[in-house]
């Protein structure tokens, strides 16, 4: 013991003395993570004096660099090129190598790649009858690829087309396979897109790097359903509950077309109308002594012979897929009776026509309401609907016109304008019913032409190719044009009331100054009240054969007010009246309705003695300008002078 503790002191001298000769490293093995910046010095390197360090042969190529006594990283260190990078150290004295020191560098990986798939989009044909829980899309064909090898990929299916969620989903978060939830539908889910969505780290976790695909998946159609006869009504995806169908036919007679049928004509489809098979058909029973026929391409169901009696037959009608894989029945119900009796029946009273006038033999009569179509008188059998192509059409009325089927055609020249009506006459010839009907024919000047063909046919032969004749103006240029004569009646508007007023203001300015005085009962003269008791209305008597005009008894006249010191210049006075006062020879007068332009109302003077030179006196002094002249005056007097100043401003005419 007591020799070992003598031996320690020159074992650590000659370690010393060792680590003082030879190039050494604090560490040989040294980990980094990829895209390490290499600018950093990764361990010193201790040299002895007069020795130099190099990077032997061994070294990883151009990952390292020696600077001073420092080792460096020359490239950016990549996990998914290179794991572990090795650098072998010598140091020499001189040509000699004295130590050789190896250093490991491992490289770590870091989420730097985000994941790829290796389509875009890619599409998948899925049949329509495959079974829920199958996996229609494994998970290698969808699955993304990520560089970072020790990343865990999560994928999300998202839904493009509305609603096809619930037809597919992934298997699980970390296997992007396919299954099917639900039963395919072609009709109503042809085909459906998702968007597959690759994440490679959780949602919750650090930033990660995604990756995105489209899925389209076609539902191919199988053979699942068998032919429908239309029309039907859908119970689901798969059956299609179909009417039947019936008809009727007249005993005795064998019509020659298709029968119709109610709702409609024998039809089926292939109830997978992604595969459309072509329909066959065929009666297979109830065809008592094969009295009908069916199309086996058509489905059109005719009769073979006449039915003599009346009864009814059940047809079973089978439809049937051209590659024999489905196939369906019906039933069709065809009565035979008695068409006896059976009137047609027109869907209107009255039928309007119109035609131009000076149309020859022959010419269509058009539709009033659509003169581009021919007017078209139909009647219809209710009861035989296949027996309105046996209804014949005659006009019983009118021999201008004639019947050419259910067209109505000129019969002679029509030479005169005016409104025509004539009788049709619809008959079955075979239940021999019979209806009539009323056609109005319109013969107008001008023939009526469509809409455009008019304006078409004279615009052909302009050189400019008829623009100038179909001119239409846009919403724009019609406000515009609008705006204009709005303008325009606002000016013409203004200019009237400005000459209204330059001629006749002072006029208004009179009759306003006039109303504003206090009239009796608020009317203006009282010649014009309501009440037929006051009103100064005398009607003239009948001229008598003498020419005298005598007037009506009257009471006694009131003394009439004295004269006004000054008679006011201009104003004319009335006739002088009968020297008796009272007596039918007196002077008398009434107020007419006719209002003077001036304003006020025109008289008329009666009396014996009223000379020619009388004949006419206008007062156009307006009362105002007379001193007291329409402030008197009593109703019913002999005093007309002062009738005559009482109606302001009239016109006086005397007889």
């Amino acid at each position: 013991m007591g020799t070992w503790v003598l031996l320690l002191p020159l074992l650590f001298a000659a370690e010393a003395q060792a680590q003082g000769t030879v190039c050494s490293v604090e560490k040989t093995f040294l980990t980094v993570e990829e895209n390490t910046n290499p600018g950093e010095p990764l361990l010193d390197i201790y040299v002895p004096e007069g020795q130099q360090v190099t990077l032997g042969p061994s070294s990883t190529p151009f990952a390292f660099r020696i600077q001073g006594n420092q080792l460096f990283l020359n490239v950016t260190p990549d996990y998914e090129a290179n794991t572990m990078l090795e650098a072998l150290l010598e140091c020499r004295s001189g040509v000699s190598a004295v130590t050789q020191l190896r250093v490991f560098v491992s490289v770590l990986d870091v989420n730097d790649n985000p994941p790829r798939f290796p389509y875009e989009t890619k599409l998948w044909e899925v049949p329509e009858d495959t079974r829920v829980n199958t996996t229609v899309v494994s998970e290698t064909e969808l699955e993304a690829q990520d560089q970072d090898q020790d990343d865990v990929l999560f994928y999300t299916l998202q839904e493009v087309t509305l609603g096809a969620s619930s037809f597919f989903s992934l298997v699980g978060a970390n296997r992007p396979a396919l299954r099917l939830d639900q039963s395919l539908d072609l009709e109503r889910w042809p085909n459906m897109t998702f968007r597959l969505l690759a994440r490679d780290t959780q949602e919750t976790g650090e930033p990660s790097h995604t990756a995105t695909a489209t899925l389209v998946l076609e539902v191919q159609p199988v053979d699942l359903r068998p032919p429908w006869f239309l029309p039907c009504s859908y119970s689901d995806g798969l059956v299609c509950i179909h009417a039947q169908y019936r008809g009727a036919v007249p005993t005795g007679h064998r019509l020659p077309g298709p029968l119709i049928l109610h709702p409609g004509p024998v039809y089926a489809v292939d109830g997978d109308r992604g595969i459309n098979q072509p329909i066959k058909y065929s009666i297979i029973s109830g065809n008592e002594d094969s009295t009908f026929s069916i199309s086996a391409d058509s489905g059109n169901l005719t009769m073979t012979k006449s039915i003599p009696n009346a009864k009814t037959f059940l047809l079973v009608v089978k439809g049937e897929q051209a590659d024999n894989a489905q196939y369906s029945v019906t039933q069709v119900t065809v009565e035979a009776r008695n068409a006896s009796g059976s009137v047609p029946h027109f869907t209107q009273s009255l039928y309007r026509g119109t035609v131009g006038l000076g149309s020859g033999v022959g010419t269509v009569i058009k539709d009033a309401a659509d003169p581009s179509q021919p007017l078209r008188i139909r009647a219809q059998d209710p009861e035989f609907p296949d027996l309105n192509s046996a209804i014949t059409y005659q006009i019983t009325n009118n021999s201008a016109f004639r019947m050419d089927g259910e067209a109505v055609l000129t019969a002679a020249s029509l030479e005169h304008a005016g409104v025509f009506y004539a009788e049709v006459k619809a008959e079955n010839t075979v239940s021999s019913g019979t209806a009539t009907t009323v056609v109005e024919i319109q013969v107008s000047e001008q023939e009526p032409s469509p809409t455009g063909t008019s304006e078409t046919a004279r615009t052909e032969g302009r050189p400019d190719g008829g623009q100038a004749g179909d001119r239409r103006f846009s919403e724009a240029e019609m406000a515009a044009l609008g705006g204009v004569l709005s303008a325009l009646l606002l000016l013409a508007l203004i200019a009237l009331t400005v000459l209204v007023y330059k001629h006749y203001g002072h006029r208004l300015a009179c009759g306003f100054g006039r109303a504003l005085k206090s009239q009796p009962q608020g009317f203006d003269n009282q010649a014009f009240l309501n009440d037929s008791d006051n009103a100064n209305w005398v009607p003239a008597p009948s001229p008598s054969p003498s020419h005298a005009l005598p007037a009506p008894q009257e009471p006694e006249p009131p003394e009439p007010a004295p004269p006004s010191p000054e008679t006011p210049r201009g104003l004319p006075e009335a006739p002088a009246k009968g020297a008796d006062g009272g007596s039918p020879a007196a002077v008398r007068s009434i107020l007419t309705k006719e209002r003077r332009p001036e304003g006020g109302y025109k008289a008329v003077w009666f009396g014996e003695d009223i000379g020619a030179e009388a004949d006419v006196v206008v007062l156009n002094t307006p009362a105002s300008e007379v001193g007291g002249a329409g402030d008197s005056g009593s109703e019913g007097s002999g005093d007309e002078a002062a009738d005559a100043q009482d109606a302001l401003g009239t016109d006086s005419i005397h007889f």
